[in-house]
């Protein structure tokens, strides 16, 4: 099965590509390898954004990880000229919680970007990340995940 059609099972449809907010490139190819600046959580209502451990709780703080893939993957297919299926493996997530000083779950909200990718890619989607606080993140939002991408 085709990953856009592994996606569509999972009710999924990617986004346009998010255009960059500064003077950077959204991704970078470099032989099979991709990429991608980090995609800060937003969905089709706009920004997410809150404060782990103060306004936000475990769950909202997932969901807006997962946004965050799904942004992930939208800018890999730009980047793959359309098709997702040149995707050879996820290589490593780095993952930015807007938390408090005491939160400590950044783990288990980065999940939510983690569950997703394995879910729709199964064993290709495995990884290496990274999950740490920050005391705040661009435009407030809850979570930003940059990644790397091997290709075919």
């Amino acid at each position: 099965m085709s990953i856009e059609a592994k996606l569509n099972e999972l009710g999924v449809t990617l986004p346009d590509a998010p255009a960059p907010a500064a003077n950077y490139v959204p991704y970078v190819v470099a032989g099979d390898m991709v990429y991608i600046s980090g995609q800060i959580s937003a969905d089709e209502n706009g920004l997410i954004t809150g404060t782990l451990g103060d306004d936000m709780d475990v769950g909202a703080g997932q969901a807006a990880a997962k946004r965050c893939a799904i942004a992930l993957l939208a800018q890999l297919k730009a980047a793959c000229g359309g098709d997702l299926d040149r995707l050879v493996r996820v290589v490593k997530l780095g993952a930015f919680v807007n938390s408090t000083a005491d939160f400590t779950q950044q783990p288990q909200v980065v999940n939510g970007a983690s569950d997703f990718l394995v879910e729709a890619l199964g064993d290709i989607g495995r990884h290496a990340r990274s999950a740490v606080s920050s005391p705040s993140l661009p435009l407030g939002v809850a979570v930003e995940i940059d990644g790397v991408f091997q290709i075919k």
